[in-house]
């Protein structure tokens, strides 16, 4: 998961800023690491790629409350980008495709059965009417 963090230093906070850290984007990106590495194990795919919003609110607010002492202020944090590795895409895309070819075959049952059942309506009317020609040849008779 890649994550976009904007931030500046708050005016009033320019000393804090300037001695109190010594690599703000480093800490900033060890925060991200830790809320990202406590939210997403919680998550499935699917649930994380639709958490993105979510996640990165988490994120912002985690940065806000702790880089406030040092001087900073978080503007926005984004989730830009949630690559999972190859053999998760693959099964992922596995997945996808047996559920795919679990409702095909649901709707050509679903149409088999109402083909099989007009026919059988078909064949009924058929016999009810063959009934009814003989019934009235004997009426004749």
């Amino acid at each position: 998961m890649q994550c976009s963090v904007q931030y500046n230093v708050i005016i009033d906070e320019v000393y804090a800023a300037f001695y109190r850290l010594t690599n703000a984007q480093q800490q900033i990106t060890s925060y991200v690491f830790d809320v990202i590495r406590s939210s997403l194990p919680r998550m499935d795919l699917d649930k994380a790629f639709a958490s993105k919003d979510d996640i990165a609110s988490d994120v912002k607010r985690e940065l806000q409350e702790n880089m406030k002492a040092y001087g900073y202020k978080i503007v926005e944090a984004l989730i830009t980008d949630l690559d999972p590795a190859p053999r998760v895409k693959a099964s992922m895309n596995e997945i996808n495709a047996s559920k795919r070819l679990r409702e095909a075959a649901l709707y050509k049952a679903d149409a088999d059965k109402i083909r099989q059942v007009k026919a059988a309506e078909a064949e009924a009317e058929a016999r009810y009417l063959s009934g009814m020609g003989i019934a009235k040849q004997v009426s004749k008779s």
